[in-house]
């Protein structure tokens, strides 16, 4: 009994999750630093702060780019770009930034034009009255894809030598 005491008080310490898997580690703390930094640019253009940013989509940088890039770029750094774990994180990385800023975002200018109609509407008209406005910001213009790609590479790069 005492010896499995000693040998369980002399096991070492289990290793902290960036060293036990680093691009999952990576791609959250991405999604993190982009969402915390929408604060800023949301103040910077619009003079205000917004706590909403926080847990939004949409604005600058793009926190889902950020979060594939750095996925993507963590497994490059630790695996190589010659696995297919590295490809599916491209593939994956592709399709989520083609979808911020081309359907989202015209989802998001539809919305916007949408809620300008309803707003336009008589009262009486059955639409205006029971009305909930919808998002308007969903998606990303390609520059706050692109910047998100950037934030993300960055993380990783920055993660790699922690363990």
């Amino acid at each position: 009994m005492d010896e499995a005491l000693t040998a369980a008080a002399s096991a070492p310490p289990p290793p902290p999750i960036a060293a036990v898997n680093r691009p999952l580690f990576s791609a959250v703390l991405a999604f993190a630093v982009a969402q915390f930094l929408k604060l800023f640019t949301t103040w910077y253009k619009e003079k205000r702060w917004d706590s909403r940013r926080l847990l939004g989509s949409g604005g600058m940088p793009s926190s889902h780019s950020a979060t594939v890039a750095a996925l993507a770029m963590a497994i490059a750094l630790e695996e190589g770009t010659g696995g297919s774990s590295f490809a599916l994180a491209v593939i994956l990385a592709s399709i989520v930034m083609y979808d911020a800023s081309g359907i989202r975002l015209h989802a998001s200018r539809q919305a916007e034009l949408l809620n300008q109609i309803v707003c336009e509407l008589p009262p009486e008209h059955p639409v205006s009255s029971n009305h909930r406005p919808l998002r308007e910001l969903l998606g990303h213009t390609p520059l706050q894809v692109c910047a998100g790609a950037v934030l993300g590479c960055l993380v990783s790069y920055l993660m790699r030598g922690s363990t």
